[in-house]
Order: structure tokens, then sequence, then C-alpha cells
């Protein structure tokens, strides 16, 4: 992750709707509002759902080709943005090895996938782990999994969307503090407000569902925000980070200017 500057993630996800040209749309509109990366989701509907399922029925329209994975990381680049994804299966993780993509990133279903943490920790790739629905124990026992790994943890509330009382932001500094490695936040809230309250406690990377428009169908589409909301997010967010500034208490250098002028000093 960029030092000092937060990673903003434009989570397309399954956005796209099973369409590689809305795909490559999405793409270039997340580069546009400002996304540093964008982020898809690689699986195999029958081996996560099992045919026949309500399940599979629902993920099977939404799988797109390895081979696109390619496709996309350059469309990225050529817009300025870097390219990653989830894989859901030890298939999907060698194509994005392969690929030479910045980080793994683990989804919160997985966290407790014991042997496939192994296969992520093999790769020697830096890691992003989403911890929605997790206890703290589950997400020690994921840790020494991913051992001497770049891991950075994200908070997150696997509901969609849920509401402000559920989203418990101040778990993140509890991760911080246990773990001792960067935190961040996969938002599934409604608007961009979770995102800057995150960054001012702290975060270093946010994770934002992104969509063209949010009335088509979709399991993801209520969580997301459109291109204008995301970008008007990423401005709040870089808004954030300046006004931050470094902790330390001393004038400005415009205050240096006026204060022998206004400070007020009985002798």
């Amino acid at each position: 992750m960029a030092q000092g500057r937060v990673t903003v993630v434009a989570e397309i996800g399954v956005n796209h709707d099973g369409s590689l040209v809305r795909a490559f749309e999405m793409i270039r509109a997340a580069a546009a509002a400002g996304a540093d990366w964008v982020k898809f989701q690689f699986f195999d509907a029958a081996k996560l759902a099992g045919v026949g399922t309500a399940r599979y029925d629902l993920l099977h329209p939404l799988e797109l080709p390895y081979w696109a994975m390619g496709e996309f990381r350059a469309c990225a680049r050529e817009h300025g943005v870097e390219f990653f994804a989830t894989p859901f299966d030890e298939i999907a993780l060698a194509w994005l090895v392969k690929l030479g993509v910045p980080a793994i990133k683990i989804a919160s279903p997985d966290l407790t996938n014991l042997p496939f943490l192994r296969a992520v920790a093999q790769t020697g790739l830096p890691v992003i782990l989403s911890t929605g629905m997790a206890w703290l124990w589950e997400i020690q026992a994921a840790m020494r999994v991913l051992a001497a790994r770049d891991v950075t943890l994200l908070h997150c509330t696997s509901l969609y969307p849920p509401a402000p009382e559920e989203l418990n932001l101040r778990a993140m500094q509890t991760l911080a503090q246990v773990f001792t490695c960067p935190v961040g936040l996969s938002d599934h809230s409604r608007g961009g407000y979770a995102p800057v309250a995150a960054v001012a406690l702290g975060a270093v990377m946010i994770e934002k569902h992104f969509t063209l428009d949010r009335n088509v169908q979709g399991p993801d589409q209520a969580a997301s925000l459109e291109p204008n909301e995301f970008a008007e997010m990423v401005r709040c967010i870089r808004w954030t980070e300046a006004a931050l500034g470094t902790g330390e208490k001393r004038p400005t250098l415009r205050e240096l200017v006026i204060a022998d002028g206004l400070k007020r000093v009985h002798p």
C-alpha cells in the first residue's frame, strides 16, 4: 500500500452482470471517478455453490472467464489504475499470480478457509483480508496461517447494506492494535459517509462497491456508488487526508504570519 495516501478501491465485483463490455466500461468510469485500484471477483459458480442450487442460479450468470483478467489489467493500466481481484479457488489464484497482480484479496467467507489461506500465503504476494462475520479469534487463526506476509486487514460488515449502528468502525482500530498491521474498510453501507469516517480513524485502504446504475438488478447494486457519488467520496477522502495533518501541535505557517499582531501577551 502507498504510504501516506489512502488507497481507494472500486469494487466492481459482479456488478458487470457477466458482461465483458460493461466490465471494461466500469474500469474506465472508476478511473475517471478517482479510484486507485479496481477489483473483480473470479469464481466457478459450480464449485462455489453447486449446480442446481438457488445460489448457483444467482452466481452463474455473473461468472467471467479467467482469461479476461489480463484484458482487464491492460485496460486498467491504460487508464492509470491498478487491477486486482478476489479469487475463490486455486485456479483463479494461479491466474492472478501469473498475471503479477500487486496483491491478493481474500473475501470474508474465506477467512476461515485455512487450506485456501495456506495456498495464498505460498504465493508470497501481499494479502488484503476482509473480516466480515469474523470473531477476533478467527482472525488470529487466519493471521497465523498468513504469518510473515504483508497483510492489510479490512474491517467489514457483511450485510448489503448495514445500518449505521451495525458498522462498528472502531473495530478497525482494535484490529490495528491487536495485529499491528495496516487496516482499512470494506464498506457495504449506503453513501460515502462510512469510508470518510474510516479514514479519520486511520484506514489506509477503502474498498467500496461501484456501479454504473444502482437500479440494475444484482446482489451488490444497493450497496454500490454510481460514478458521480464515488467521485464525491474520493474528494471527501482526499480532503480528510489533508485535514488530518501530522499530529504535531504547532502554529501553521500562515498562523505564524499573523500571530505577533493578534496574540495578547501580558507581562
